[in-house]
């Protein structure tokens, strides 16, 4: 038998079988690399709430900036063990939820490695379902100029022919970069020379990390296309996407020689980082500045670097800088030698400076230039000024050299010591000597940290005088440091604050004085307004169909926190009569207010149990003995019955009602009854009268008419003579007892009149 596995025919077979299963292998790899990558952006749409093509943005910039290749942080979001080759199953169980998946086209464009790549993506599964033809992206140069970066659909005739153009060609690409604005078919900014000439195009402005990077021309054959919210959204995706892809086009520095950089300038510089604010750049950073550069506030440059550019210098908005800063950033374009007037504010002081100003784009960063070029005549203006400022607010600075001992100290510095003007000055080490000894610990502390621990530091203590006077003086300390951290020098600030002192001190007594005052008038107010609530019963009175009719009166003591014990209550009880009850407890305030409470519901609590008015005064008697600090009180209490107009009543020391007729005012009959709260197992006797139609009946407190002079019985009778009869409406007729009331004890004043019907 011939062996024929050696044969050409054979082995050509078996190559032919070898590369369809390398051909097979590699297709099944790039399947799941594909599949990892859409699962991944599933899970990213769904746990973030957003469509599919913005989660494919959202996993290439993650990744990005991760520095690793999609499917690799695809496979760590899906939890698979290896992202190359091994088919890493279901991302969830059979129950979980089915999760959205983007188009292949997005998923080809995630995982690209070059912008051809890219393009074709974009054309194939992005633009041609809306009807487009062609692509091209544009990357801006640090020149202005724009580079045909990829296209797909252009031929090579034409491609070659827009691959560079140059930056003062107005093409659409152009001007939508320029304007950072992005391009939609029928805008009339989209004509003018480009790739397809007679096509309708949308070009959108690549952005990455706020900066514009060049643009994406999307192009459409006639008619010019109508685009929806939903294809511009996912075009506005594709753009970010590819905007990732573009490779850097300006100038680029190791993060490492960028110090070695900014020291190398002999101009004064600094290193600014934007700050991103949902894609946008709100402020920048100061990453560093140089030696050459000096604050316009005196700041140091520690106390710079890492600060806000638009904190530490807050005029930058005002006067345009932050918006020039915001144009280089964004177009790559440098800003050349232009002069900026500037007014910079610090602690209450203001400086204008002229700056001159350069920008240039360093990868992610801004390099400026930033020199400052004031007049001479100007500087001594600002000299004088801040001489004045300093007067005025008695601050005096010093700076104290560690190595030659040197010091300077500023005009006035001498009189805040009391020292003659030619005196020398005062070191640091001395000053203990001139310190209040309860201050010293303070000023140990202080020292030590400026010199030990390098870092600033503040105390306020007592400055003797050589009189033996104190001044009170905030001393402020800043080290002065090398770039080994050894310590130069110490400067610093003195401030005179002792009229402050005291004025602190006095308006500090006097706010906790009306602080205490304030707070105790209001809880009194307050409880005052409880009380009275509390006491009054709800109005209109419930009288309901029982054919009488009342008003009711309560008018408070002029003094609003010298709360009363006046009460008054009016009840329709079970059995068809009505309880009426004023009453007055001895004496004021909260005490007073407390116990008219207990017993005006106690009333009414026992006034159900259809016993009379002297049976419930007796038992109220119970309630004012039992209370705490057992409570003395006058009352009168009534029971009405409107069928009959029949009315029983009792008093405990108070006042008689008044029985007011058509001929003339009655005086009811005075019962025999002690005070509530005057004694053990009192007894209270009853007195009964009818009231007739017309006729009203008055229950008052002494309140009324009250005076000093003469009895409150007299004077209640001169009132209701000089009010007259009472008329039909009750309650004119108790605004007008209360407008004649001449009491002048200053009490409160309760009121009931009932009429019969």
């Amino acid at each position: 038998m011939t062996d024929d596995s050696r044969s050409p025919e054979v082995l050509a077979l078996a190559e032919t079988v070898r590369r369809l299963q390398d051909a097979a292998a590699r297709a099944g790899t790039e399947a799941r690399r594909r599949s990892v990558v859409d699962v991944a952006t599933g899970i990213l749409a769904e746990r973030l709430g957003v469509p599919p093509t913005e989660a494919v943005v959202h996993l290439a910039r993650l990744a990005d900036e991760a520095a690793v290749p999609v499917e690799s942080l695809a496979a760590d979001i899906c939890g698979s063990a290896d992202a190359s080759g091994e088919d890493p199953g279901p991302a969830h169980g059979a129950a979980g939820p089915v999760l959205p998946s983007p188009s292949p086209s997005l998923s080809a464009l995630a995982t690209a490695t070059d912008l051809d790549r890219a393009a074709e993506a974009v054309l194939e599964q992005a633009g041609r379902p809306l009807g487009a033809h062609a692509v091209a992206l544009w990357q801006r140069m640090p020149s202005g100029a724009l580079a045909l970066a990829a296209h797909a659909g252009l031929s090579a005739v034409e491609s070659e022919a827009w691959s560079r153009v140059p930056p003062g060609a107005r093409t659409p690409a152009q001007r939508a970069i320029s304007d950072g604005e992005d391009l939609w078919p029928g805008d009339p900014r989209t004509g003018g020379p480009s790739v397809g000439p007679e096509s309708a195009r949308a070009v959108l402005v690549l952005r990455d990390r706020g900066r514009r990077r060049g643009a994406l021309e999307v192009l459409w054959r006639t008619p010019v296309p109508t685009l929806g919210a939903s294809p511009r959204r996912v075009l506005c995706a594709v753009a970010d996407l590819c905007a990732a892809l573009l490779p850097p086009g300006g100038p680029e520095a190791p993060s490492g020689d960028r110090a070695a950089l900014l020291e190398g300038l002999v101009t004064p510089a600094l290193l600014l980082a934007p700050v991103l604010r949902d894609a946008r750049v709100v402020d920048f950073t100061l990453l560093a500045v140089n030696d050459r550069f000096r604050d316009p506030m005196g700041r140091p440059r520690e106390e710079l670097e890492g600060a806000s550019l638009l904190e530490t210098y807050p005029e930058a908005s005002a006067t345009g800088l932050f918006e020039r800063l915001l144009t280089v950033h964004e177009t790559g374009a440098p800003l050349r030698a232009e002069r900026v007037r500037l007014v910079f504010h610090h602690r209450g002081l203001s400086v204008p400076a002229g700056v001159l100003l350069g920008v240039v784009p360093l990868a992610d960063t801004l390099l400026v230039e930033w020199e400052q070029e004031p007049g001479r005549t100007e500087a001594a203006e600002q000299d004088a000024l801040l001489r004045q400022a300093q007067r005025l607010a008695r601050v005096a600075g010093f700076e104290e050299c560690v190595d030659d001992g040197r010091i300077r100290w500023s005009e006035g510095l001498r009189e805040l010591y009391g020292l003659p003007p030619d005196a020398d000055p005062v070191p640091l080490d001395r000053i203990a000597e001139r310190t209040h000894p309860d201050d010293l610990p303070t000023v140990r502390r202080m020292l030590d940290q400026v010199r030990r621990l390098r870092r600033p530091a503040a105390a306020v203590f007592r400055l003797a005088q050589p009189d033996g006077t104190h001044r009170y003086t905030r001393l402020l300390l800043e080290p002065v440091v090398d770039d080994e951290g050894r310590l130069n020098a110490v400067r610093g600030a003195y401030h005179d604050v002792s009229l402050q002192h005291w004025t602190e001190v006095a308006l500090g007594a006097t706010r906790e004085r009306l602080a205490d005052s304030e707070q105790e008038s209001a809880e009194r107010a307050r409880l005052a307004l409880r009380l009275q609530q509390a006491i009054l019963p709800a109005a209109p009175l419930p009288f309901g169909a029982t054919g009488l009719r009342a008003a009711v009166r309560y008018r408070p003591a002029a003094k609003r926190d010298r709360v009363g014990g006046d009460w008054y209550d009016v009840l329709p009880l079970p059995d068809k009569r009505v309880l009426l009850a004023v009453g007055d407890v001895a004496g004021h305030g909260i005490g007073a207010a407390t116990g008219m409470v207990a017993l005006r519901h106690a009333l009414r609590g026992l006034a159900v149990t259809g016993a009379g008015p002297g049976r419930l005064l007796e038992w109220t008697n119970t309630v004012a003995l039992r209370e705490p600090g057992q409570v003395s009180a006058t009352a009168v209490c009534v029971l009405l019955d409107p069928a009959g107009g029949e009315l029983r009543w009792a008093r405990a020391g108070h006042l008689p009602p008044i029985l007011v007729r058509p001929e003339g005012a009655e005086v009811l009959p005075l019962p025999r009854g002690v005070l509530l709260g005057a004694l053990e197992e009192a007894r209270y006797e009853e007195q009964t009268a009818r009231l007739a139609l017309g006729d009203v009946l008055l229950l008052y407190t002494d309140g009324l008419a009250e005076r000093r002079d003469r009895p409150v019985e007299e004077s209640v009778d001169q009132l209701v003579r000089a009010a007259g009869p009472p008329g039909p409406d009750l309650e004119r007729y108790l605004d007008r007892l209360l407008d004649l009331s001449s009491s002048d004890t200053d009490d409160d004043t309760c009121l009931i009149a009932v009429q019969m019907e």
